[in-house]
């Protein structure tokens, strides 16, 4: 890599890649963090609802003055995409209606979009990719986060000449995790309700890591930029640690938990009797490979990767993540050599919204993290009917749907929704 060599060759020539905010939650401050430390890099605006929260937010990482009054605050994300001085537009709101209507906005203006806000594109990345392409401006998915780093992995895979057999992240999971609601979220992560509070935490985005909703998003996003598969009947999360990722994530014809070689999984630090996974994968994503041949295979035993026990199957894995730490990756990347850091291609998969409790008509969804849902990947061939957990939030029932059932696009009143439409023209995109 040769990013910061070119960034330092921008400032130099007095033309440093300028970063544009849209969002300045813990993503978008971990970033903020980061700038003053990168030669080319500078943020010449931020949007947030509140700019005074954004204002704090670079005080707390360690701003000065003279930084921020050289950075305009603003609380209008299209306005931001809109500016003179903004070459590349970070969408980090996580909220799917606003990052889908930010990011066209910012591709309507020629400027580079990085997608942190993988509920957006889950539902329209497809699309925003393609008009990314057709003005000549780059779509990406943010570095940091496991969407990016997987898809990384899996380049480098198929570039060096290997067929990917699995791909995917840990987290911790349970089954009955599945209905958990905001209300007994802190406890599964070992905080008192007030611990929480104090610390600034949102119950509702904590509990979406939980209930299996973020995991089935980044799994979807993977799937859609890696041409890869989505399980028939959802993530099975099975446990597994570092050492056995070649030994369970391989096809069930090879000796697996696998339906078929190329999916996306999501394996847990967690056995299903609650106890901890030896050298768990909590916090890292991996790739498990398959030898072209008995030269390659040998090869892997060679050089030290843990391998099945037939030799074939072998798992290269990184432990972390760093989040928005990592965001400059993907925001020179795009100004600098014009490529993302992954890219959707297509509609292989969605995450359907599927009933937390029995929901009657009339009910209003709260989306993601919620009391009302929690959201499952599923091939887009199962379950393009269904309701993307991207559009179930303010949304009323119209029918009544039973605990653990699959919520369609029917059974709830979308009204004149716009994202409705780009939804639907992403599906298009599906080409199995």
């Amino acid at each position: 890599m040769n990013l910061s060599r070119l960034a330092a060759q921008a400032a130099e020539r007095g033309t440093p890649v300028r970063a544009g905010l849209i969002g300045a939650g813990k993503f978008g401050s971990m970033f903020l963090s980061q700038v003053p430390s990168i030669n080319g890099l500078e943020v010449s605006a931020i949007a947030d609802l509140n700019p005074d929260r954004a204002r704090a937010a670079c005080r707390d990482v360690g701003w000065d003055d003279t930084q921020s009054a050289a950075t305009a605050f603003l609380d209008d994300g299209a306005e931001l995409a809109r500016r003179d001085d903004v070459d590349v537009v970070i969408e980090a709101t996580g909220n799917p209606r606003a990052g889908i209507a930010h990011a066209r906005a910012a591709i309507q203006a020629g400027k580079h979009v990085i997608m942190v806000n993988v509920e957006a594109d889950v539902l329209a990345g497809a699309i925003l990719a393609r008009e990314a392409e057709a003005a000549g401006v780059v779509y990406s998915m943010a570095y940091g986060d496991q969407p990016a780093l997987v898809s990384e992995m899996v380049d480098w895979a198929r570039a060096a000449g290997f067929s990917v057999t699995a791909a995917g992240k840990g987290t911790k999971y349970l089954p009955a995790y599945h209905n958990v609601t905001p209300d007994d979220v802190w406890s599964h992560y070992g905080l008192t309700p007030q611990a929480a509070a104090d610390a600034g935490m949102n119950p509702q985005m904590f509990n979406s890591f939980l209930d299996g909703t973020k995991s089935a998003i980044e799994m979807v996003a993977i799937a859609n930029a890696c041409a890869l598969d989505v399980p028939s009947q959802g993530l099975l999360f099975p446990p597994c640690g570092v050492d056995d990722l070649a030994q369970v994530l391989r096809p069930r014809s090879a000796g697996g938990q696998l339906e078929k070689s190329g999916m996306v999984e999501t394996i847990s630090s967690l056995e299903r009797d609650g106890r901890p996974v030896f050298r768990d994968l909590r916090w890292g994503v991996y790739v498990v490979l398959e030898a072209p041949n008995d030269y390659a295979a040998a090869c892997f035993r060679q050089y030290g990767l843990p391998t099945d026990e037939s030799g074939r199957y072998a798992a290269m894995y990184k432990p972390f993540h760093l989040i928005g730490l990592e965001l400059s990756i993907s925001v020179l990347s795009a100004a600098l050599r014009q490529e993302p850091t992954g890219s959707t291609q297509e509609m292989r998969g969605t995450v359907a919204s599927i009933a937390k409790k029995p929901l009657k008509a009339g009910d209003t969804l709260d989306g993601e993290g919620g009391y009302t849902v929690w959201g499952k990947a599923l091939p887009i061939a199962k379950a393009s009917t269904a309701l993307p957990i991207g559009l179930a939030h303010g949304v009323k029932m119209t029918r009544d749907v039973a605990k653990g059932e699959v919520i369609t696009m029917n059974d709830v009143d979308l009204g004149d929704d716009p994202t409705v439409a780009i939804y639907q023209q992403a599906l298009a995109t599906c080409k199995g």
